[in-house]
C-alpha cells in the first residue's frame, strides 16, 4: 500500500476551512436584510418606549405611524431636505467617524469623551393632527467601561423630559447597567433640563433624588455602586443638550 502523503492532512483541514468560511459568510450576507429589519424594529420600539407610546400588544409599524424622522444640521439647527439625505439610510455614528460627515472635538469640548461628532443628527417629531407633540432625540457618551446609547423624548416646551431609553452599554451589570432599568428610567419623567433662566442643570444625584424644592425638578436617583456611569450620563446630558448638541435647534424651533 503506498504511503499517505504528508501534506494530506493539511489540505484537508484547508478544504475544511475554506468549505465553512464560504458557508459562514454566505449565511451572513444571506441574513443581513433580515439582521438590518430587526435593527430597525428594535430602533423604533425603544423610539417609542421614550416617547410613552409603546403597547406589546400592538404592532411597532402601527404605533410609530405618527412619528416623522427628519434629519438637522448640528451647528444651524435647521432642517436638511429628504432628497439631500435620506434619514432611513442615515447612520450619524458612523458619520461621526468620516471626513466629509465628521468633526474632532477638542478635549475642552469633548465632555462625553466621544472624540468626534457628526455634522447631522437624526431628529424624531411624534405629531398629533400634524402638530409636533414631542421631540424624540439620540443620544451617546462614555460611561465607566463602555459608550452608552439612548433616546431622550422631550416635551414640545422643549426642556420637560417625557422619558428616556437607554438601549445599549456595556456597563457593570447590577451597577452601572442598571441605566437600562425601567424602573429607574420611568424616573426621568416630568424632570426639567433647563432652569427658566436657560442653564442645563439636570443631574443624576448620590442617593434618592429631592422630591421637593427648587431642585426636586432637575434631579434623578442615583446609581447605587456606579458614580462613574452616573457621571457619564450627566456629562452625555450636558453635551448634547448644550451648544455643540441640540441647543442650536431648539433655538430654532423657538424662532
Amino acid at each position: 500500500m503506498a504511503e499517505e502523503s504528508a501534506a494530506k492532512p493539511f489540505y484537508s483541514v484547508l478544504i475544511l476551512a475554506f468549505v465553512c468560511s464560504a458557508l459562514v459568510a454566505g449565511a451572513a450576507v444571506g441574513l443581513r436584510p433580515l439582521q438590518d429589519a430587526n435593527r430597525l424594529q428594535d430602533q423604533k420600539k425603544n423610539i417609542l418606549y421614550a416617547a410613552g407610546l409603546y403597547e406589546q400588544d400592538k404592532s411597532i409599524e402601527e404605533l410609530f405611524a405618527p412619528v416623522e424622522t427628519r434629519i438637522i444640521e448640528l451647528a444651524s439647527g435647521l432642517y436638511i431636505p429628504k432628497d439631500q439625505i435620506a434619514p432611513e439610510s442615515y447612520n450619524q455614528v458612523k458619520a461621526a467617524l468620516t471626513e466629509s460627515s465628521g468633526l474632532p472635538l477638542s478635549n475642552m469640548d469633548d465632555i462625553a469623551r466621544l472624540r468626534r461628532i457628526e455634522k447631522y443628527s437624526l431628529v424624531y417629531l411624534v405629531k398629533k393632527d400634524r402638530r409636533i407633540e414631542q421631540i424624540v432625540l439620540p443620544v451617546r457618551g462614555k460611561g465607566l467601561w463602555s459608550t452608552m446609547y439612548a433616546y431622550v423624548a422631550l416635551d414640545i416646551d422643549l426642556t420637560t423630559i417625557r422619558g428616556v431609553s437607554f438601549y445599549e452599554h456595556g456597563e457593570t451589570p447590577g451597577l452601572g447597567g442598571e441605566i437600562v432599568n425601567p424602573k429607574w428610567q420611568d424616573g426621568w419623567r416630568g424632570k426639567m433640563l433647563y432652569t427658566p433662566a436657560g442653564k442645563m442643570d439636570l443631574k443624576i444625584v448620590k442617593g434618592k433624588a429631592a422630591e421637593s424644592g427648587d431642585q426636586a425638578p432637575y434631579q434623578i436617583d442615583g446609581l447605587s455602586g456606579a458614580t462613574l456611569t452616573a457621571n457619564g450620563v450627566n456629562n452625555l446630558m450636558e453635551f448634547w443638550f448644550g451648544d455643540h448638541g441640540y441647543k442650536p435647534y431648539f433655538n430654532q424651533l423657538k424662532r
